[in-house]
């Protein structure tokens, strides 16, 4: 699982460490090279210490009461004019002789340092070898290279807490969001948030609005759902007990007629829902695909020719185009379904009902118009709210249609409208992007 703390951690303090490690690096190769000047220095100043004081008498004895100190520390070597060595501080002969100034060597397998010096013709070489360097500069290498490792731990053990510290926000957000109940949520608290950290809570709050929105909507629902199956289910109940009770065949016959007539309204309730249901975008993903919106609405028509005889609608198409769109052709056909429906609710006995499908400027134009009562312009906007009616309790319906319509339309880039139509009632016109070309060339078109 990825961790936004370890992956802080990680970088900065592996950074530290390799930062620290390049900085004793540098140190120590500083360190040692300042050490072997001071030792080459060190050499000089012997061999200048030695002109100085001397090491062979006055009577030319090789004996000298510096001797002692020499062995174990440098090597340090006298020849005279003649090239002839006439002392050593080793028992046997040292290193040979060097040019004047500081030489390093290989003597014996091992690497020394030397410094010869020339003083009226007697020439003076001390040297020691490199190990001797390297003994002696590892015993303080240490304390050199202790301060860096104080430092990174020092450094590390900050990071660690300021880590903490500027993830604290997150966590005090995600403990404020867990302490929140789902049926009412609000949105967060971000004016203590990092600057960096304040689009994600502003992210996050949308969605909590959002969400806070759907549950309400969805309490809603299921509210007014629930309201308006109790009330034919009531009646169902009522008119079966009736029907049960009932001895005269005629009377019995009404009541199972109205039986079935509450039964239709449910079912057509729930049918409603059902779309609802499937429309949702979060429900589901709708396939969409090539649709000839004229074959669609001449099939619905068919379908509802029943319902328009019955009640004696002339119920038709006026003008029918080849419109092609792209699009869902189950919720095309709900959409189509439910305004021709409603028209055929409220349009009176002996009505009219007339559907128009042509193409316009890059849009298919669906206009269904009745010759009902119309919506008044100031309550047009409120009857796409779920289950709101505007009919009395004669004409049949949930107030679901129009919501539906407008779902799909919103599912297809497209718009509803309510206007006035020419024959006094409502005219609705759904309006959504087309598809160019000749539909009939498509094989994949869907009717």
């Amino acid at each position: 699982m990825n961790s936004i703390r370890r992956d802080l951690l990680k970088w900065q303090i592996g950074a530290l460490l390799v930062t620290g490690l390049l900085a004793s690096l540098i140190t120590y190769a500083l360190a040692w090279n300042a050490f072997d000047r001071v030792r080459s220095d060190g050499l000089a100043q012997i061999a200048y210490s030695i002109v100085r004081h001397g090491l062979i008498n006055n009577d030319g004895d090789d004996e000298n009461d510096n001797d002692a100190s020499d062995k174990g520390q440098f090597v340090s070597q006298i020849w005279d004019s003649d090239n002839e060595l006439i002392y050593t501080s080793l028992d046997n002969a040292g290193p040979p002789r060097q040019p004047i100034g500081h030489h390093t060597l290989k003597w014996h397998g091992e690497e020394w340092h030397t410094y010869t010096l020339d003083d009226d013709g007697i020439t003076i070489q001390v040297g020691n070898p490199t190990t001797h360097h390297y003994a002696m500069f590892r015993s303080i290498a240490p304390w050199l290279l202790l301060p860096l490792s104080l430092m990174t731990a020092v450094l590390g053990g900050i990071i660690w807490l300021a880590v903490g510290h500027a993830l604290r926000p997150l966590q005090e957000v995600r403990a404020e969001i867990l302490g929140q109940n789902i049926p009412s949520l609000r949105p967060v608290e971000i004016g203590h948030l990092p600057e960096e950290v304040v689009p994600l809570g502003e992210a996050l709050n949308t969605l909590l609005l959002r969400l806070e929105s759907a549950f309400a909507t969805e309490r809603d629902f299921i509210a007014n759902a629930a309201h308006e199956l109790r009330t034919p289910l009531t009646a169902v109940r009522l008119q079966a007990q009736l029907a049960n009770q009932e001895n005269d065949a005629g009377q019995r016959a009404a009541t199972l007629a109205q039986l079935i007539s509450g039964v239709d309204r449910a079912s057509h309730l729930v049918e409603q829902l059902l779309q609802m249901a499937r429309l949702d975008p979060d429900a589901q993903e709708l396939a969409f695909a090539e649709v000839r919106i004229d074959l669609l609405a001449k099939n619905v028509i068919a379908d509802l020719s029943p319902q328009a005889e019955a009640r004696d609608i002339d119920l038709g198409i006026a003008q029918c185009r080849p419109v092609r769109v792209f699009g869902h052709a189950e919720s095309l056909r709900a959409l189509l379904s439910n305004l021709i429906d409603n028209a055929l609710r409220y349009t009176p006995h002996g009505g009219r009902v007339d559907v128009d499908v042509e193409e316009s400027s890059g849009q298919c134009i669906v206009t269904v118009s009745d010759t009902g009562p119309g919506i008044p312009e100031a309550a047009r906007e409120r009857v796409f709210d779920r289950f709101h009616r505007l009919a009395g309790p004669d004409i049949q319906g949930s107030g679901l249609g129009l919501s539906i319509v407008r779902q799909v339309a919103r599912l297809h880039a497209g718009s509803v409208t309510l206007g006035d139509s020419p024959a006094g009632g409502l005219g609705v016109r759904f309006a959504m992007p087309s598809q160019s070309g000749d539909p009939a060339d498509k094989a994949d078109t869907v009717a």
